[in-house]
C-alpha cells in the first residue's frame, strides 16, 4: 500500500499526460491534466472545472435518473439530457390519445409541465480522498470475505459521519473505489425529486433512425429532451407540489450558437458508467466468448417477437417502446464490442502484456502470484457466471413473474391496478416466454434447473405446454383476472401466491439463482477484488510512467478532445459532422423511425431555418442547411448518455448521446484511432425547439452567445 501511494503521489505531483484523448479523469483531481488541455484548446483553469468554495461548471452538471447525465441551460432549472434518457417519462405520459412518441411534447408554459413521480437528478457537492479511512484496519492476513466487511463497515460509519456534518434536506453520500480498492473517494450529492418534463420532440427526431442507426455513424439523430427541476420557497430538495418554484442552480451553462469545426477542442462532463480497462485476459475472453454471444443471441430473439408486435399494433407500439429501446441498446452494443475487441486483438494483447508483468514480477514477491491466482478464480467462477447470464437473460426476462409481485403490492396498498398493466401484454409475453424457457431448458447445465421445474416440464410433455400451463393458470396473467384478488385480505393474498403457477415456479427458479449460483458469483467476486488492487499496484509500478487514470464507476468525470473524423475502412473517411440534407435523404413516411414531422418537411421545404441556418457552400453559390451531430475523440461510455459537451471556454456546444459501433470496445480497450463519442449539435436542438416545437420562449431564458 504504501509502494502505491508513493506512485499515486508521483502521478499526481508531475502530472504525466495521456496519449491520444484516452482517459476519465476525476475533476478534483483535474489539475494534472490542465497543462495538456490547453495545449489542445482549453482556456480556463482547473477550478472553473471543480470547485467546492465557489460556484464552477461542475454545479452545472446533474445525474440524471440514475444511470444518464443532464445540464442546467438556465437560472430557472431548465435542464437538457438525451430523448433516450428521458424516454420511460415520455412513453408514461404517452397513450394513443395523447402520443407523445410520435408528435413530441411542448409544454407552451409551465403550467403544463408534467411532473414525473420518482424522477430524480442529483448535483454533486463535493468529493475527498477517504482512502485512509476505508483501509482502515485493513490487514493482508485477511480473507477476501474478512476484507469485505470490514471495508463496508467502515465505508457505512464513513457515510453517517459526511452527513451528519450537513444540514439540509436531500443529502445523499457514496464512497467508491478507485484503481481497483487502492484508492476510496466519497461523493456527497443532493438530490431533487421535483423533475418535470418540458418538451421532448418527435420520436422521429429524437430516435430518429431508431434501432438502425442506433451505435452509427454517420447520424441524424436529435437525441434531446428538456426537463425542469423545481424546488421549495427555500430552493431545497421538495417532493412534488404545485407550490414549488424553479431551482435556482448556483450555476449554468452559457450556450455557443457558433458551432464546432474539425479540430475544436471538446471536453464532456458527465457520469461515465463503468469500464474495465485494467482487467486480465480470464475477463476479456469471458466477455467475448462466453457472455457476449448468449446475451447477443437471447435478445435478438426477444426483440424479434417485441418488434413484431408492435409493428402489428400501434398500442402495443407505445406500451413496448421504451422496453424495445432499453434491450435493443445493450443488444447492439455488444455485438459492436465483440467486433471491436476482435479487430484490436485485445485478448491476445492481453494475454502478451501479462507474459511480461509475469517475467517483470518474477522476483518480486507481492505480485509474482497475483496472475496465477486472479486466473484461478475466474476458472473457478466460470460456470456460475455463465449460469447467471443464461438465468437474468431468459427466464428473468419473462415479465409475468415480475407482474405477479407487482400486483400483490397494488393490492396491499390498495392501488388502482390499471397502472401496473398498463405497459404489459400477456400474450406478447407468453411468446418470449417459449423461446426463453426453451433457450434455459436446452443451455443451462442441469445441476442449475430447478427439479420442480424439470419435474413439471416433464410432466407437461414439453416447455411450450410449461408455458401454457402457467400463463393459463395464473391470475396474474392479466388485468381482468388479478381484479379478483382486490379486497382479499392479507393471509389470502400469501396463500395465492404460494400457489398460483407463475409465483411458485418463479420461486424455484429464483431459489436456485439466489442459493446455488449467485453465492458463488458473490464468493468469487469477492476473491477478485481481493486480488486486483495488488495486480492494479504491481500494473502502476511494472509501468510506472504510464498515467492510469480510475475506470468509470458512476462518478462525476472529464474526458476532453478534439472534433475529428476517422477512417472506418480502406479508402471510407468519414467527416465530423451531418446536417439536415442527410435527415432529408433519409425520409421516409413508410418506415416509423424515418418518417419525420411534417412541420420539418415544410421548413426544409422552404428553407426556413431563421438564426439557426448555416451556408456550407461559397459565397457566391450559397447553401443553406441546419448542423445536426458532430463527432469528437472523448473517452466515454454508457452514463455519459445526456452529458455536456463544451468547448474550450466551457461553453455548451452539444449533448453527448452515443458512440461509434467499433468504439465500443472502449471499455476495455480504447482505440485512439476509431473510437469517437457522437454529440447532438446544440443548434440543432435550439432549431428543433424554436422552429419545429414552437417553443421559442425557452430560448429566452437561456444564455445564448
Amino acid at each position: 500500500m504504501k509502494r502505491f501511494l508513493i506512485v499515486l503521489f508521483s502521478f499526481c505531483l508531475f502530472g504525466y499526460t495521456a496519449v491520444a484523448d484516452e482517459g476519465m479523469w476525476l475533476p478534483s483531481l483535474i489539475g494534472t491534466q490542465i497543462k495538456d488541455m490547453k495545449s489542445k484548446g482549453f482556456k480556463l483553469s482547473a477550478e472553473d472545472i471543480y470547485s467546492v468554495n465557489k460556484a464552477s461548471l461542475k454545479d452545472a452538471v446533474v445525474l440524471f435518473d440514475g444511470g444518464c447525465s443532464g445540464e442546467l441551460v438556465s437560472g430557472e432549472g431548465l435542464l437538457l439530457t438525451n430523448h433516450h434518457c428521458g424516454y420511460d417519462q415520455i412513453q408514461r405520459h404517452s397513450s394513443l390519445e395523447h402520443d407523445y412518441l410520435t408528435n413530441g411534447f411542448w409544454a407552451m408554459d409551465r403550467s403544463e409541465e408534467l411532473p414525473n413521480p420518482g424522477l430524480k437528478v442529483s448535483f454533486l457537492v463535493r468529493m475527498d480522498d477517504v482512502t485512509d479511512r476505508v483501509l482502515d484496519g485493513v490487514s493482508d492476513g485477511m480473507t477476501p470475505e474478512e476484507r469485505k466487511a470490514k471495508i463496508d463497515a467502515n465505508i457505512d460509519a464513513l457515510k453517517k459521519e459526511i452527513l451528519s456534518g450537513v444540514e439540509g434536506k436531500g443529502y445523499m453520500v457514496s464512497v467508491e473505489s478507485m484503481y481497483y480498492g487502492n484508492q476510496y473517494f466519497s461523493f456527497l450529492y443532493r438530490e431533487y425529486s421535483d423533475v418535470r418534463l418540458v418538451a421532448a420532440p418527435p420520436s422521429s427526431i429524437g430516435k430518429f433512425g431508431g434501432d438502425t442507426d442506433n451505435w452509427i455513424w454517420p447520424r441524424h439523430t436529435g437525441d434531446f429532451s428538456v426537463f425542469r427541476i423545481y424546488a421549495d420557497e427555500n430552493n431545497d430538495p421538495a417532493d412534488y407540489s404545485p407550490d414549488n418554484v424553479p431551482y435556482r442552480p448556483r450555476r449554468h451553462f452559457t450556450v455557443s450558437t457558433k458551432g464546432v469545426r474539425e479540430g475544436d477542442f471538446t471536453f464532456v462532463y458527465g457520469f461515465p458508467g463503468s469500464t474495465r480497462e485494467y482487467v486480465t485476459s480470464d475477463y476479456v475472453d469471458y466477455v467475448l466468448n462466453y457472455s457476449n454471444p448468449v446475451k447477443i443471441r437471447l435478445r435478438t430473439e426477444r426483440l424479434d417477437i417485441i418488434n413484431e408486435a408492435m409493428e402489428s399494433d400501434p398500442e402495443l407500439r407505445i406500451m413496448y417502446s421504451s422496453k424495445a429501446a432499453y434491450i435493443a441498446n445493450a443488444w447492439k452494443k455488444w455485438q459492436g464490442e465483440s467486433l471491436g475487441l476482435a479487430r484490436l486483438g485485445t485478448l491476445d494483447k492481453k494475454l502478451a502484456y501479462e507474459t511480461a508483468f509475469i517475467e517483470w514480477a518474477a522476483d518480486k514477491s507481492e505480485y509474482a502470484g497475483v496472475l496465477s491466482a486472479l486466473s484461478e478464480t475466474y476458472a473457478d467462477r466460470l460456470p456460475y457466471a455463465a449460469a447467471s447470464d443464461l438465468f437474468i437473460e431468459s427466464v428473468n426476462a419473462v415479465e409475468l413473474f415480475g407482474m405477479a409481485y407487482g400486483v400483490a403490492a397494488a393490492v396491499t396498498n390498495g392501488s388502482d391496478l390499471t397502472a401496473v398493466y398498463k405497459d404489459y401484454s400477456s400474450e406478447v409475453d407468453r411468446q418470449i416466454a417459449y423461446v426463453m424457457f426453451d433457450e434455459y431448458m436446452t443451455n443451462m447445465p442441469s445441476e442449475f434447473i430447478p427439479k420442480e421445474v424439470s419435474a413439471m416440464t416433464d410432466s407437461l410433455g414439453s416447455i411450450r405446454a410449461y408455458v401454457d400451463w402457467i400463463f393459463d393458470n395464473s391470475v396474474f396473467a392479466s388485468a381482468d383476472r388479478a381484479t379478483r384478488l382486490v379486497g382479499t385480505t392479507a393471509a389470502e393474498l400469501t396463500e395465492t401466491l404460494k400457489k398460483d403457477p407463475a409465483t411458485s415456479q418463479w420461486n424455484a427458479l429464483a431459489a436456485m439463482f439466489t442459493e446455488v449460483i449467485y453465492p458463488v458469483v458473490s464468493r468469487t467476486d469477492a476473491e477478485l477484488a481481493a486480488l486486483y488492487p495488488v495486480y492494479m499496484r504491481g500494473q502502476m509500478e511494472f509501468e510506472p510512467d504510464r498515467n492510469f487514470y480510475p475506470d468509470a464507476n458512476l462518478t462525476l468525470r472529464v474526458s476532453y478532445g478534439t472534433v475529428e473524423g476517422y477512417r472506418e475502412a480502406d479508402a471510407f473517411w468519414l467527416l465530423p459532422n451531418t446536417t439536415l440534407e442527410g435527415v432529408m435523404e433519409k425520409d421516409n413516411p413508410e418506415i416509423y423511425d424515418y418518417d419525420v414531422p411534417q412541420r420539418l418537411r415544410e421548413i426544409y421545404e422552404t428553407k426556413d431555418y431563421g438564426r439557426w441556418g448555416i451556408n456550407i457552400g461559397t459565397r457566391k453559390e450559397p447553401f443553406y442547411t441546419v448542423p445536426v451531430a458532430f463527432i469528437a475523440t472523448n473517452h466515454t461510455t454508457g452514463g455519459n448518455s445526456g452529458s455536456p459537451v463544451l468547448n474550450g471556454r466551457g461553453e455548451l456546444v452539444g449533448i453527448n448521446f452515443d458512440r461509434t459501433w467499433l468504439s465500443t470496445m472502449s471499455d476495455l480497450e480504447f482505440d485512439p484511432q476509431m473510437c469517437r463519442n457522437i454529440i447532438v449539435d446544440i443548434r440543432y436542438v435550439l432549431f428543433v425547439i424554436d422552429k419545429v416545437g414552437g417553443a421559442g420562449y425557452l430560448l429566452d431564458e437561456m444564455t445564448l452567445k
